[in-house]
């Protein structure tokens, strides 16, 4: 197994992520993203570091995994949480460490952050085998459920 190198994202992994974020889409919920309108959605993100900033995971030089990170303001806390979303890993680099070695290095850097009140993120709900690895590193249900209107899916 070769060595994971987290590392932020840049403009030269804009085909790949926009096309891992495709297969996530497909593979987690059956939906069928529009290819321009992911990579648009990735390049948007990169020039606009308001709306958040990726990682990538790469072994041998290859990237075979990323999140997305995104910001939620608290008032409570007066702080902010981190949402770690897009998340995907290329099906033969999976149960290799690759989504651990990303979510470690995400906490790591949120926990030096005094402006970080802490981490949230979302999962379908069929989907047991995610849920498992995030109950394994230690990320807890969330007392909230979610509700949604979905314009881009449902008009």
């Amino acid at each position: 197994m070769n060595k994971i190198n987290i590392r932020p994202a840049t403009m030269d992994d804009a085909e790949i992520i926009g096309n891992f974020n495709t297969l996530a889409a497909k593979e987690i919920e059956d939906r069928q993203l529009d290819p321009a309108t992911a990579l648009a959605g990735f390049r948007e993100c990169l020039l606009d570091t308001a709306k958040g900033f990726y990682k990538v995971a790469e072994q041998g030089g290859e990237i075979v995994g990323l999140t997305m990170i995104t910001f939620e303001w608290s008032d409570w806390r007066n702080g902010v949480f981190w949402w770690i979303q897009s998340v995907y890993v290329k099906p033969e680099a999976r149960r290799q460490g690759v989504f651990t070695a990303l979510y470690k290095n995400i906490h790591a850097e949120a926990r030096r952050r005094p402006d970080v009140c802490g981490l949230r993120l979302y999962v379908e709900k069929n989907n047991k085998r995610a849920q498992k690895i995030y109950a394994d590193l230690g990320i807890g249900l969330s007392d909230f459920l979610m509700h949604e209107i979905d314009f881009y899916f449902h008009g």
